[in-house]
């Protein structure tokens, strides 16, 4: 036990003979200990497994095994070594005695005869020192958990899962029913509950208003960490599916003005002590910083998506003979805007489809970006040639963005002749698609990337049949890190041979194929219509 008080202690005393046992228990029962007794060594390691006492008094000649070997088992195994023991005898007494008891384990050592003050004295002193490494031991276990609980929510990927870590690991530290409520960045207010000593959360309802109401009340709208007492009665009317009867201690904590605050709550059933309450303090810290931390991730990701599809084309155009879908995927944990992008343009009778990829995840790699889709589109107003707007585009790159690099392919086809052309700056070859099921890479790569030195661009001719594709895309798609890029390129290749009539679900389809990606994927498939048959 670990309370202060001597009534809330059970001291075990182990001696053979019945006066000297009963007069050292009656010593201990008037000092206010609860007291158990054994007369041999081994009932008294059965009652030690059994009661756990906060103490044992040990006379040193026992009948079956002396009090020495008792005192090293106890203080071998893991379980029972913490418990203060104190040696008594009356024959053992020398020096030597005393030397060699303390040497296999005891924590006190006193020869006979035996003052009552002194005796008393020695125990309490003794469970003193075990109360204080009790206590320290405890702290330093629930502060280890607490570094553990702190790096785990931090690593959470989703604010329920966030929050569903918090409560289990706050019930499992105080070992109490515990729960947390804050409001989510989709707007909705999230109350879990959580029950030891496994922590099992469990999703509940609760008012919208509460924490608005509960803030309010705590902190106003200051940053901070304010304790709280709610009462049962008021409780229960805003979260009625509450089965517990208790007041509820907690911690209502902000990390910034203005800001929703989260609720963390426990039953103080026991009371909590300083130790406790400093800790579910800490406890309701870190969650607010998690919570926070999570909620501004998802606030800059959500801005950083908005920008990055403004960046980009809202619509393709329709085009008879044809049919164009498209794909724009961001990494899945990049807060930050890429450089990937796609266009379609009509260009007469004829269609524009250019993939692309700028050097970076950077609002500097969106930008130049947007600047080359521009310097694109610029560059086919009147005569469309394929070489000349890559050489511009390159020239823009180098002049305006030495330090930076792209990589550009664009295809030109006529939807009537299927008659395209290829100009590949550096970029992942289109895959062509025959319609009967063959899928082949154009090329590789094609020219130099832009942004390096000058190039000559190569304009490369090849005809699209009635019912066949071609099919572009970004690295982001195939490049992983345990993985050549070759074996990836034909992963996609074998992928894109099964591309059926419905072209939404191939292109979902494909980009499921390589799973969560850690770049951004723009992906463009433009099929021609098969040809009519005849009735």
């Amino acid at each position: 036990m670990s309370d202060a008080t001597p009534s809330r202690a059970t001291i075990l005393v182990v001696d053979d003979t019945p006066t000297k046992l009963y007069i050292l228990s009656s010593w201990l029962r008037r000092a206010g200990y609860e007291v158990v007794e054994a007369t041999g060594g081994l009932e008294a390691l059965h009652r030690i497994a059994d009661l756990h006492p906060d103490l044992v008094v040990l006379d040193v000649r026992l009948p079956d095994i002396s009090g020495y070997e008792v005192c090293e088992r106890i203080k071998s195994d893991p379980a029972t070594s913490s418990i203060p023991v104190i040696q008594i005898s009356g024959a053992a007494i020398t020096a030597a005695d005393r030397a060699l008891g303390l040497h296999r384990g005891a924590d006190g050592y006193l020869a006979e005869p035996i003052e009552p003050d002194e005796f008393v004295a020695t125990v309490e002193a003794a469970l003193r020192y075990h109360r204080a490494r009790q206590r320290a031991e405890r702290l330093a276990a629930r502060l280890g958990a607490l570094t553990d609980l702190t790096l785990a929510m931090n690593a959470a990927q989703t604010f329920d899962e966030l929050l569903s870590t918090a409560v289990s690991g706050t019930s499992r530290i105080l070992g109490r029913k515990a729960g947390v409520v804050a409001l989510a960045p989709d707007g909705r207010t999230r109350r879990l509950t959580a029950l030891p000593p496994e922590g099992t959360p469990t999703f509940r309802t609760v008012q919208p208003s509460v924490l608005e109401l509960l803030g309010e009340r705590a902190l106003g709208q200051r940053a901070g960490t304010e304790f709280l007492i709610i009462p049962h009665d008021y409780w229960s009317a805003i979260a009625p599916d509450t089965p517990s009867r208790l007041d509820i201690t907690a911690v209502l904590s902000r990390t910034k003005r203005d800001r929703p605050p989260v609720l963390l709550g426990v039953e103080p059933d026991p009371e909590l002590d300083e130790d406790e309450l400093s800790m579910l303090r800490q406890l309701g810290q870190a969650v607010a910083l998690a919570v926070e931390a999570l909620r501004a991730y998802a606030e800059e990701h959500a801005i950083a998506l908005t920008l990055q599809r403004s960046l980009l084309p809202s619509r393709v155009p329709r085009v008879p003979g044809l049919d164009i879908v498209w794909r724009y995927q961001p990494a899945v944990d990049n807060v930050e805007v890429g450089g990937d992008f796609y266009e379609v343009l009509e260009l007469g009778e004829k269609v524009l489809v250019a993939v692309g990829d700028v050097q970076g995840h950077s609002l500097l790699a969106a930008t130049v970006m947007a600047e080359l889709r521009h310097a694109l589109r610029a560059s086919l107003i009147g005569k469309v040639e394929l070489d000349q707007s890559l050489s511009l585009l390159n020239d823009v790159l180098r002049r305006y963005h030495p330090r930076m690099t792209a990589t550009v392919c664009l295809t030109l086809l006529d939807p009537v002749t299927g008659e395209a052309q290829i100009a590949n700056a550096g970029h992942i070859p289109p895959l062509l698609l025959d319609g009967d099921g063959g899928a082949r890479y154009h090329e590789r790569f094609g020219n130099l990337l832009l942004g390096v030195a000058e190039e000559v661009y190569r304009i490369d001719r090849v005809v699209v049949p009635p019912g066949g594709s071609v099919l572009m895309f970004t690295d982001g798609l195939v490049e992983d890190r345990d993985k050549y890029l070759d074996d990836s390129l034909e992963i996609a290749r074998r992928a894109a041979e099964e591309i059926g009539d419905d072209m939404d679900e191939a292109a979902g389809r494909l980009i499921d194929t390589f799973g969560a990606r850690e770049d951004d994927v723009a992906l463009v498939i433009v099929r021609r219509h098969p040809p009519l048959i005849a009735r």
